[in-house]
């Protein structure tokens, strides 16, 4: 694994600056929403299991437009 690792290391710093950006953002941008939302779950499913729920907000007013 760590073999791997090291030869997709050195292909992904051999690129250049524009698909190194483009790959990470691929990877990085999706990964990083499905943490997100996960977190959110997980802290929201702890927040009720100790009775703090989210507040209920009001329905908008369509006269504030």
């Amino acid at each position: 694994m760590a073999s791997w690792w090291d030869g997709f290391e050195l292909w992904l710093t051999g690129l250049s600056f524009v698909p190194q950006s483009a790959l990470v953002l691929v990877v990085l941008v999706p990964l990083c929403g499905g943490v997100a939302w996960l977190l959110d779950r997980v802290i929201a499913g702890a927040f009720a299991v100790v009775g703090r729920r989210e507040p209920v907000s009001p329905a908008p007013d369509p006269e504030d437009c």
